[in-house]
């Protein structure tokens, strides 16, 4: 089905030679489910996108070896010819939108390859019902929340009923219950005969769907796996675990009695739309505060209501004794944004970390960049940077502006386990500075390495709030693994 013979490839632009990929081969079968994983910037997303022909019809390089695909050489094969038999979902699936509202995306690529009206209707109703999305149809695209967008990209991918279908790091900005659909949905296409072609940070919802395991080192292929618990004895200090209830717990005690004080946090887009509903919020400060909840539950909102982002906020936040008006809140929060490509602007990464750096820490900029294994990076183009590169530039500048209030939005997004532990020590190293630390996320094994209080969401309310003592722990395995 799919065969690598020997394979090499590095971008023609040098600044993005760490995701190249040196002497590659392997064989997949028709209806194989495959996992590639390995480091941040290992290569594995090239291999994909050397499958589905982005490599080289978008992204220019030398390519060495050959590439069958169904007994074909690809450079026999047109783009068209590619997208005919195969479907991709990016790691952020906003690049790969061609439409502003979500119905017509679903639509987009039927439509492309002429397929008729009444056909398409129904591969749509059909998958609808598989994605259990019948709430997204018809809602402008870039209204939705990120793990939104991401089955709206899945979605689009299963209706044109493709044989291979390649997925770069899927379940990044998933909340437990789209996770639980997307391995359903993986089920459902191994079951139809797909071959699917993963790569992959997060684990534990692959497990059991996996026949092969292929985990690279710095452009290289270096193991080869079909038992997953081989895979994971052999490798797991570098990898995430296949079953979360495994990962080891941290259980951190409060520092201080201080409280962020929130109220009449009202917030909606839309007249009759609320999209938060708080009367009254109290959580402790210079602590590390998890936000959870599904997706489209407030989370985001609430987090540009803190930074004062949103001119329609009106709730009050009182905050070491102090009202923080809008421009208050604006001069002591920070914030790193779910799609990080909002807030890369400069040159170069070392560039984009004195930005917005504080007077303070300029002479740290170094060692904040080697903690985070930035500093061989330093002169690339923040936008040349894989997706966990680019999130760790922006948590980089986090740690520089020394704001008061640091808030990060699905921070482990595209990260290894190596740099989710070492985002996650720089995290509690701010705490330790008495700094107030806010993380949404869907991370469990982010959490339980450097949280200490969790609020969880439900649709725009407080539902729950705890410490993450020994009994805090237990309520958040249930809110995960349930």
């Amino acid at each position: 089905m799919i065969e690598f013979r020997n394979v090499s490839f590095s971008y023609g632009n040098v600044s993005e030679k760490k995701d190249s990929i040196s002497e590659i081969s392997f064989f997949i079968k028709k209806g194989e489910t495959v996992l590639f994983c390995g480091d941040s910037g290992c290569g594995k997303s090239t291999v994909g996108r050397l499958i589905n022909g982005l490599i080289p019809n978008y992204y220019e390089g030398n390519i060495v070896g050959e590439i069958y695909i169904n007994g074909v050489n690809s450079d026999k094969c047109s783009l068209e010819d590619i997208s005919n038999i195969s479907g991709s979902v990016f790691q952020n699936p906003k690049t790969q939108f061609f439409t502003i509202d979500t119905t017509s995306e679903l639509a987009f690529a039927s439509e492309n390859k002429g397929v008729s009206e009444t056909e398409i209707i129904s591969k749509i109703k059909k998958t609808v019902r598989l994605f259990n999305i019948d709430n997204l149809l018809g809602e402008n695209i870039f209204s939705l929340s990120g793990g939104e967008k991401q089955k709206i990209a899945c979605a689009s991918v299963s209706v044109t009923d493709p044989d291979i279908i390649i997925l770069d790091e899927p379940s990044s900005n998933l909340d437990k219950q789209s996770t639980k659909d997307l391995r359903n949905i993986i089920e459902l296409w191994k079951k139809q005969g797909k071959t699917i072609i993963i790569a992959e940070h997060r684990l534990y919802y692959l497990q059991g769907l996996l026949d092969h395991i292929f985990y690279m080192e710095s452009g290289r292929i270096v193991d080869y796996y079909d038992d997953e618990s081989k895979f994971y004895e052999q490798h797991k200090s570098k990898i995430r675990p296949f079953t979360l209830s495994k990962y080891p717990i941290e259980v951190r005690k409060l520092t201080g009695t201080e409280t962020f004080i929130l109220s009449n946090l009202k917030f909606a887009y839309k007249k009759n739309k609320m999209i938060l509903d708080i009367e009254n919020l109290q959580f402790p400060l210079n602590n590390v505060v998890a936000i959870i909840g599904d997706n489209g539950a407030g989370k985001s909102t609430f987090a540009r209501c803190i930074c004062g982002l949103e001119s329609k906020d009106r709730s009050k936040i009182k905050y070491n004794d102090k009202i923080l008006k809008k421009k208050d809140r604006l001069r002591n929060c920070y914030m790193v944004m779910q799609d990080t490509n909002h807030q890369l602007f400069t040159e170069s990464v070392e560039d984009e970390l004195l930005l917005g750096a504080d007077k303070t820490i300029k002479n740290d900029i170094i060692s904040i960049m080697e903690e985070l294994n930035l500093l061989e990076l330093r002169e690339r183009h923040p936008m040349s940077l894989s997706g966990g590169q680019k999130q760790r530039v922006a948590i980089a500048s986090a740690l520089t502006s020394n704001r008061d209030i640091l808030i990060f939005d699905e921070p482990t997004s595209g990260l290894d386990l190596s740099h989710m532990i070492q985002v996650a020590n720089e995290i509690k190293k701010l705490a330790d500075k008495r700094k107030t630390v806010i993380i949404i996320t869907h991370d469990y094994e982010f959490i339980a390495t450097c949280c200490n209080y969790v609020i969880q969401m439900d649709k725009g309310r407080i539902k729950e709030q705890y410490l993450l003592d020994d009994k805090g722990f237990v309520k958040l395995k249930e809110y995960f693994l349930n």
